[in-house]
């Protein structure tokens, strides 16, 4: 590929199919105030001596803390820190203010929540094109088994599960099922499965037939009956970081669907409105015929026990 056809955009978007753990990094800066950025880039090096990395941009406010610091921390998070990745995440002066922590190795601020946890000493930082590539020497770890981690991919907020041809595998030398087995029967496991599922045949049909990512059509959905949205309501309705819906409108504007009416608003165009409805159709559609062998009074009763479910859960 030239360099002229390579678009750094929709290189970003390719990067994004690889789903990745979110992070946290905290550090001191040179007055010894507390200084944290999200991160999804966290990875191991090295076992012996115990080695990770992350990379952060070279444009980033919290680059020089980061550079010459001594120590740092890696806060990664559980699938309820969505906020607090986003605080972190965003552009705000105090990032903390409403953060709970405490003082790690080398008065670095440690979150007090975490699926894990990495105190480090800097072992090197290099050169990495728009970026610089921080080597961690950790010191201290700890982690959570009950805490379910954060997962970043696509653009989006999600959660990490176990895949429903794992549950399904057949146990033992037989090849068959173990009777009764409960996971089968178990409420959990029948709502991820169905998702999945559903969603697997779903949104390569958004994209061959109306060219519309899983992203836009999150977007536009929700922007059908309201055509006018700020972007922080979004970014929560959708599970989108602010910085990801972002990439994800300029794309959009490029293809007509949405503008900017102001840098904090997107609004819907014509094309968009009308592409939005032929993807409500195709999604009706699909609904119908997986709900078809169930009578109208099933399909109404199915939906009514799942929103009381989705109200006692809230």
């Amino acid at each position: 590929m030239s360099d002229t056809a390579f678009d750094p955009r929709d290189f970003r978007r390719a990067l994004s199919q690889f789903p990745t753990g979110v992070t946290v990094i905290t550090t001191l800066d040179a007055e010894g105030n507390p200084v944290g950025v999200t991160a999804s880039s966290f990875n191991s090096v090295s076992i012996e001596p115990a080695l990770v990395l992350w990379s952060i941009d070279k444009g980033a406010h919290s680059l020089s803390a980061f550079e010459n610091a001594k120590y740092f921390a890696v806060n990664v998070l559980g699938r309820d820190q969505v906020t607090t990745s986003n605080n972190f995440a965003s552009r705000g002066e105090d990032k903390f203010a409403n953060a709970s922590y405490s003082e790690g190795l080398g008065g670095v601020p440690v979150l007090d929540d975490y699926a894990a946890q990495f105190e480090c000493k800097t072992w090197a930082v290099y050169e990495g094109g728009d970026h610089l590539i921080l080597v961690g020497e950790v010191a201290k770890y700890r982690y959570a088994d009950t805490v379910e981690p954060l997962v970043f991919a696509r653009g989006s907020y999600a959660i990490s599960s176990q895949h429903p041809e794992m549950i399904n595998k057949p146990s033992g030398d037989s090849g068959t099922q173990i009777e009764g087995d409960f996971v089968k029967d178990y409420l959990l496991y029948l709502l991820r499965a169905g998702y999945q599922r559903f969603s697997a045949n779903l949104y390569p049909k958004l994209q061959q037939e109306c060219d519309v990512s899983p992203e836009e059509w999150r977007i536009l959905a929700r922007m059908a009956n309201n055509p006018t949205q700020k972007i922080s309501d979004l970014s929560a309705m959708v599970m989108q970081p602010e910085v990801a819906l972002r990439e994800t409108a300029d794309w959009m504007v490029e293809k007509g669907m949405v503008v900017y009416a102001d840098p904090q608003t997107l609004q819907v165009t014509d094309k968009g409105a009308e592409l939005a409805l032929s993807l409500q159709n195709l999604a009706l559609r699909e609904e119908a015929a997986l709900l078809s062998h169930l009578s109208d009074e099933q399909t109404a009763d199915l939906k009514s026990t799942l929103q009381s479910l989705l109200e006692k859960l809230d």
